[in-house]
């Protein structure tokens, strides 16, 4: 079994445990009214969009989601909450380095013998999901699975659709698939473009992401036999017609999203065992990305 493979599979427990440690983490975590920004790199950016889209939706506050990169020094905000796995990511400390004592911030990592600790105004440290692999799997979503909880977003079901989504089989005839879109709507439109990179990184399968309402412009040309277009959470009404009458497969999302999402990454290793690629090294990548001064 690769790390990937042992990673994903552990993920109802880890979310159990996060959701439990919601109250205990509250502090550090965005209060109702704040004016939040949530940051980071890879997939840590792809959870901080769905977290932003939870958390307004919810009533809580203006929260917006941005690369660490990208982030606009010109707007002001309450509190940042920088997601880093590995607590190293440089764009990820170049920010907090560059807002600490001016703008709250809240670091959100697996090590707590990172550069992240010193850098953020409050720590929260989830070790029990740090991973071996370079692919991230559990961290992400149970990062996110704490702020669902955190919201009061989160239940058990959840926890009870990943246990699902490990144990039944993947569609058959799935992994032979040219092309793969996933599609999100609000908060999954995160968790779509996290698929897309799971199957990037794991498989090299050539994937695109969209919101779903987005596909209709343009995107859904490329939807034919032998391409999948993968719904996570509801989808809008005719969309499911439109990409079945083009001959393409159309495969509906009747977990919760973010079990749908652990689907997608059992999809991309089964892709990877069949084009003779291993997940736990992916091309041109590194377990944190550190670049020169």
């Amino acid at each position: 079994m690769t790390h990937v493979e042992d990673e994903l599979t552990s993920q109802p427990e880890c979310w159990s445990r996060a959701a439990a440690q919601a109250a205990e983490h509250a502090p550090a975590l965005p209060a109702p009214g704040e004016r939040v920004a949530v940051v980071g790199c890879g997939t840590s950016y792809f959870m901080a969009q769905a977290i932003a889209a939870l958390r307004e939706t919810a009533g809580q506050g203006e929260t917006d989601a941005f690369a660490a990169s990208e982030f606009p020094h010109g707007r002001a905000y309450d509190r940042v909450v920088a997601l880093s796995r590995s607590g190293t990511t440089t764009e990820v400390l170049d920010l907090l380095g560059r807002l600490k004592g001016t703008t709250r911030t809240t670091a959100v990592t697996a090590d707590p013998a990172t550069p992240m600790m010193s850098l953020a105004d409050e720590p929260v440290v989830l070790d029990h999901a740090d991973e071996r692999s370079v692919v991230q799997t559990r961290f992400a979503t149970t990062a996110l699975t704490l702020l669902r909880a955190h919201l009061g977003l989160h239940t058990e079901a959840a926890v009870e659709d990943a246990r699902t989504a490990l144990e039944a089989p993947l569609p058959e005839g799935l992994v032979d698939c040219a092309q793969f879109t996933f599609l999100g709507r609000g908060w999954t439109v995160g968790l779509a473009h996290e698929a897309g990179l799971k199957m990037r990184e794991a498989a090299l399968a050539w994937t695109e992401s969209y919101p779903a309402m987005e596909y209709r412009h343009g995107p859904i040309s490329i939807t034919t036999r032998g391409t999948a277009t993968w719904m996570l959470g509801p989808a809008p009404d005719g969309l499911a017609r439109q990409v079945r009458d083009t001959g393409g497969r159309w495969i509906e999302g009747t977990l919760d999203p973010l079990a749908e999402l652990v689907r997608v990454q059992r999809l991309a290793v089964a892709v990877a065992a069949a084009r003779g690629l291993d997940p736990d090294r992916p091309r041109h990548l590194t377990r944190s990305v550190v670049l020169e001064p």
